[in-house]
């Protein structure tokens, strides 16, 4: 970014005859990906006392992101050659096999393998989206593009968990995976029709084969960390973490702008900022529920009481960063955000310090969900803005591969924290470091 304000025409209505198809389709999507994601969540606790499934409890979350790697890749190849809508078709169609698995699994093993198929296919609509709608809206309009995209957890935020809840309690756990599964359908209607090719579609390069082998290689090693926590002895838990960092690490390096794992100035600041923010909030949102339901006694509805105030004040500070379009308030808006979602976990960490009313987790919960609601859709912008049209697939994938390689690595250091006696203290405040080492390298997208 150069310029020290968004264009004039950033007050052109996002809905205009041309792209106010692929907008509504888009929009869909994500409420239905969020109702999804807001409805696990709540739900996840359940499933995990049906089936004894604590071991595997951070592989169904961290698992998912894992495999979302391997869409991702795929997906930002596709895109820069063909457009998104083919990406899209093949992501909704297996996103909706991982629900159907999950669905109809007989043991918590199952639930993880239908949630890692889920992650396949929802790492290729994540990039398809990001693509297929920043190219029909004009770069002055992305901000609010993705205001938009947050505001769709609005809706979902708030009835998911209750709806998860009471779906438990009626029809049993599977009923959650299935009755998203029946919705699918009607987001593709709505959303593959509005897609066209990009533009530069033909004239993209093919991407090479062995980014796919790069990327399978990566969601190797995260499964492998993911299911570290799974194993008894503390020195095979440690031998499997130190194994799978490893080939993530190694097999993210070529899929990743150079300099993403040291955060260098610019793009790669980006894609290791969003990382940070990632992996610190999808920790924290995963235990929270579990949280509240097994240390304080919370039921599930009210566990995912939480996860609902969360998704009102993620809309709020998405909102907030759609009107601040001067380069120097969006500087500090981004450190704001990183700040507030460390210092929301740390507070909501307190109840596990101390003998304090769960409302305080609570409360810390809603900070750090404004924080990512203020600083999240800024760096999808950022991504946008930074790249080249041919491009923009390549770099969005870069961009949600470094979110999921992150906060899969993060779940599973979690999960075996959990799993070995470090209690709900030890997961959150890993979660809080996470954002807060981000928030001390704010400066570096936006320098040259």
């Amino acid at each position: 970014m150069t310029t020290a304000a968004l264009p004039a025409d950033a007050d052109e209505p996002l809905f205009a005859p041309g792209r106010r198809a692929a907008c509504l389709g888009a929009v869909t999507l994500v409420s239905l990906l969020a109702f999804e994601a807001m409805a696990v969540a709540a739900a996840m606790p359940a499933v995990a006392a049906a089936l004894g499934g604590d071991a595997l409890y951070a592989l169904a979350f961290g698992g998912m992101l894992a495999a979302s790697v391997v869409g991702m890749v795929a997906s930002g190849q596709w895109c820069d050659r063909r457009g998104a809508r083919p990406a899209s078709a093949i992501g909704l169609a297996v996103f909706t096999a991982g629900l159907l698995l999950a669905g109809f699994a007989g043991h918590m093993a199952g639930v993880a393998a239908g949630r890692v198929l889920q992650g396949l296919g929802s790492g290729m609509l994540g990039v398809a989206l990001y693509v297929g709608t920043g190219q029909i809206v004009p770069k002055a309009l992305h901000p609010r593009l993705f205001a938009l995209f947050a505001a769709a957890w609005v809706v979902p935020g708030l009835v998911g968990p209750p709806i998860a809840a009471l779906l438990v309690n009626r029809l049993g756990w599977r009923s959650v995976f299935l009755a998203v599964a029946l919705v699918v359908p009607v987001a593709a209607a709505l959303l593959l029709p509005a897609l066209r090719p990009a533009a530069h579609a033909r004239q993209a390069s093919a991407g090479s084969p062995r980014a796919l082998g790069w990327a399978a290689l990566a969601a190797s090693g995260a499964l492998l960390l993911n299911g570290a926590g799974a194993l008894g002895a503390p020195g095979a838990t440690l031998a499997a973490l130190a194994a799978g960092a490893l080939i993530a690490l190694v097999a993210a390096r070529p899929l990743l702008p150079r300099g993403s794992l040291v955060a260098a100035r610019g793009l790669p600041a980006v894609i290791a900022l969003r990382g940070l923010l990632a992996a610190g909030f999808g920790t924290a949102e995963a235990f929270v529920p579990l949280c509240l339901n097994r240390a304080h006694g919370w039921s599930l509805a009210e566990a995912g009481f939480a996860l609902s105030t969360g998704a009102v004040a993620w809309s709020l500070g998405s909102a907030a960063q759609a009107r601040l379009r001067r380069e120097a308030l969006r500087r500090r808006g981004l450190r704001a955000g990183l700040t507030l979602v460390a210092a929301g976990i740390g507070v909501a960490a307190l109840p596990a310090l101390a003998p304090l009313p769960a409302a305080i987790l609570v409360a810390g919960w809603a900070f750090a969900v404004f924080g990512i609601g203020l600083s999240f859709p800024m760096l999808s912008v950022l991504t946008l803005q930074l790249s080249a049209p041919e491009a923009q697939g390549r770099n969005a994938s870069a961009l949600q591969l470094g979110d999921a390689l992150a906060s899969s690595a993060a779940l599973a250091l979690a999960g075996a924290l959990f799993a070995h006696g470090g209690g709900f203290l030890a997961v959150m405040l890993l979660a809080a470091a996470l954002p807060a080492l981000g928030a001390l390298l704010a400066r570096r997208p936006f320098a040259a």
